[in-house]
């Protein structure tokens, strides 16, 4: 199936949805505006994730519009940038209307500056809209404009929508299910951060920097053919590995301690997300060791619950349990204070050393959309259970484990930071992980940094 194909499948999606919901109307979705850096200077452009899920379009100033009839009839409006040889000179070439319903299989391509005036003329006589509720403040500005241009014609019997709608809770929906093109997209992703992940490991050596790790994760994410990072790298050495959103610095990587990268490229618009753990010397220490395989039992034991019909906090819980228990069997946590494993997960003791979920959704954007609870028409506060796992979700599943100095602490365990990040893709029979073309067991890692 070619892309303009699934892009117009996902339209169709959300039209039905709509009609469903409201018996038609408008949808109008804008992508991301341009953002200044500094003076003259503008950061690397990167879509919306929702605007660029429906139609596949990478420029700025551009926005969606989707006209559904109670019939069930869709019109695809795509306003964009107006061809310029002036402007092209200097920001590159822009596809333009006259071109885009042929590439983008849209119906009606539009100057974006016409958007104003023909958003009044789609939005006559429709009963209800959609966009994204308290966007920004532009964005209401903008749409009280259009209502009151459709207001203005009142006299010759023409009405606004009566009806304002959520449109990121219909896309959000959509997105939480990936399909076929899409886990593609991801596996390919997955796999060129698993040798950035390598490359790393291969060339650490105590007296590096931070930063010269993080160079060697950029290298391999565009050599390999990734637009982008998914998030800000973490490479984190030492006591900053302790950081759960350390930025890679300056800190010179030492002997004896461990660095955390947690790193992910981005491709064709879907990210990545992977973290390992390792010795910059090439050998855990004792008390590194037995952390760190704490660490893995934790995200084996959470990913044997990561399949259909299990809850999204089952792995979560699951990996809980294993933690707490390495914990009190390494006297990090007293179980003379504590009375057993159950009243350690009961009062919450371990956070202290791990104080984050355990899966996130992943997608087009890392921590990726989509309720973590069942969608359930007007649920009491009590009855919003946990969302269940189905086929082609895709999360993260990274369990972790931090121990900072404190004065009841054995120093040996002092600035081990540990953290294991998988993706993993649900499936009919349990998950596939689309991560580990980059070791994870720890005499793997040690085999891989002495080569």
């Amino acid at each position: 199936m070619n892309k303009t194909n699934i892009y117009q499948q996902r339209r169709d999606a959300l039209a039905k949805q709509m009609l469903s919901k409201t018996g038609g109307g408008i949808a109008v979705i804008s992508t991301a505006p341009e953002l200044a850096r500094n003076r003259d200077s503008e950061f690397p452009y990167r879509h919306d994730s929702d605007f660029f899920y429906l139609c596949g379009f990478e420029e700025p100033g551009a926005t969606l519009v989707l006209k559904v009839t109670s019939h069930g009839g869709l019109e695809t409006h795509l306003f964009c940038k107006p061809k310029d040889p002036e402007r092209e000179i200097w920001d590159g070439l822009r596809l333009g209307p006259e071109a885009a319903p042929e590439i983008l299989g849209v119906e009606f391509a539009h100057s974006n500056q016409t958007l104003d005036q023909k958003l009044s003329e789609l939005l006559a006589d429709q009963e209800a809209i959609y966009i994204r509720l308290a966007e920004s403040a532009e964005a209401d500005r903008r749409l009280r404009h259009w209502m009151k241009q459709v207001r203005g014609q009142a006299r010759s019997g023409i009405n606004p929508p009566s009806q304002l709608h959520d449109v990121e809770t219909l896309i959000h929906e959509m997105r939480l299910f990936k399909d076929a093109h899409e886990i593609d997209i991801m596996r390919k992703a997955a796999a060129i951060s698993a040798r950035a992940h390598v490359r790393a490991m291969q060339i650490c050596k105590p007296g590096m920097r931070e930063y010269q790790l993080e160079a060697e994760l950029l290298h391999e994410f565009r050599n390999s053919g990734a637009q982008s990072v998914a998030y800000n790298s973490i490479v984190a050495g030492g006591e900053n590995s302790c950081i759960l959103h350390y930025r890679a610095g300056a800190t010179e990587l030492r002997s004896g301690e461990l660095c955390l990268i947690d790193a992910g490229c981005e491709l064709d618009g879907y990210a990545s997300d992977i973290t390992r753990t390792f010795p910059v010397n090439g050998k855990f220490t004792g008390p590194q060791r037995a952390l760190y395989d704490i660490t893995l039992a934790a995200q084996e034991a959470a990913l044997a619950m990561t399949k259909p019909g299990n809850t999204f906090m089952q792995p979560h819980e699951a990996a809980v349990r294993v933690l707490t228990q390495g914990l009190l069997d390494e006297k990090l946590l007293k179980l003379a204070e504590l009375g057993s494993l159950e009243n350690a997960i009961e009062s919450g003791a371990y956070r202290r050393f791990y104080m984050h979920r355990t899966s996130h959704w992943l997608g087009m954007d890392v921590h990726d959309v989509g309720s973590y609870r069942e969608p359930i028409e007007n649920p009491s506060k009590e009855d919003k259970p946990w969302r269940i796992l189905q086929s082609g979700m895709v999360i993260t599943v990274e369990p972790g484990l931090y121990i900072r100095p404190a004065d009841d602490i054995d120093e040996a365990y002092w600035n081990i930071g540990i953290r294991i990040e998988d993706d993993a893709v649900i499936n009919n029979s349990g998950c596939e992980l689309i991560s580990r073309g980059v070791p994870v067991k720890a005499d793997e890692i040690e085999a891989l940094m002495k080569s």
